[in-house]
């Protein structure tokens, strides 16, 4: 028996039809980034009920998905965004520095910029990352921590000088906004550069003090007499070469260098 009014209670209470896989992925991997995640493709899926054929299907994959809603650059946009600004911390400095022109230079959203980098000092920390020495010296103390200091220092020098003089045009904007200690710049220094250093090369010198291989010292004295030559290698030899005409085996000087430190270093 149908009652008056049970057609329309029918019609109002069901369900409204399905989004389309499409849009279920869409509002799966923005949600998850909006609550601060990087999903994968099997967080996305499985928050979107779909399967990973259907995505697959739509989106190919996932940096063509977060391309597409312009949720996380992929990464050659990301390194041209950083080498844009090298160039503009090279030309204004830090505080100077425009936001709106790096997105114009790097072709990007100013969202997708701020996406990246949401400040001047998140930016500041991902060139320190990118251009700075911090992960090659690392992994040198990661491959040689159990080895002897006339073995570790040498290659630990040119591990250095390889990726400064590589990057030396936006190295030596960052050094000079390191002497200004900004605010921006003071978080990065004292939350990652100096932990970084003392966790990896510091904490190698301290045990070799310890077991009396290296002469005792405060080890931020000993760092700085360490990267001091490198570093004025790096700022002279083109000056020589293009104006003097002296070539140098670069190489072969600063693994000099760090043979040098040791010896300087060496109890006796």
């Amino acid at each position: 028996m149908i009652y008056p009014g049970a057609e329309l209670t029918r019609t109002e209470a069901s369900p409204p039809p399905a989004r389309s896989a499409r849009a279920r992925i869409e509002s799966a991997a923005r949600a998850r980034f909006a609550a601060g995640g990087r999903p994968s493709v099997t967080e996305i899926v499985a928050a979107a009920g779909v399967s990973r054929a259907t995505f697959h299907r739509l989106f190919g994959t996932r940096e063509r998905l977060l391309a597409e809603l312009e949720l996380e650059p992929d990464r050659l946009t990301a390194d041209a965004v950083l080498d844009e600004a090298g160039r503009l911390l090279a030309r204004d400095g830090l505080a100077r520095l425009s936001m709106d022109e790096l997105a114009e230079r790097a072709g990007i959203s100013r969202a997708s910029l701020y996406r990246l980098h949401p400040g001047k000092a998140a930016l500041f920390r991902a060139m320190v990352r990118r251009f700075s020495p911090l992960a090659s010296i690392a992994g040198v103390m990661d491959r040689m921590a159990g080895q002897p200091p006339a073995e570790v220092m040498p290659e630990l020098a040119v591990a250095a000088w390889r990726v400064v003089s590589a990057n030396f045009g936006v190295v030596r904007p960052l050094l000079m906004e390191a002497s200004s200690l900004s605010p921006e710049v003071r978080e990065t220094l004292l939350e990652e550069v100096l932990p970084g250093l003392m966790n990896s090369v510091g904490a190698y010198v301290l045990g070799q003090m310890a077991a009396g291989t290296l002469r005792p010292m405060h080890p931020l004295a000993a760092l700085q007499s360490f990267a001091g030559p490198i570093m004025l290698h790096v700022i002279l030899q083109p000056l020589l070469s293009e104006g003097v005409g002296i070539e140098m085996d670069s190489e072969a000087v600063v693994r000099q260098f760090g043979s040098n430190w040791v010896r300087g270093m060496t109890p006796g």
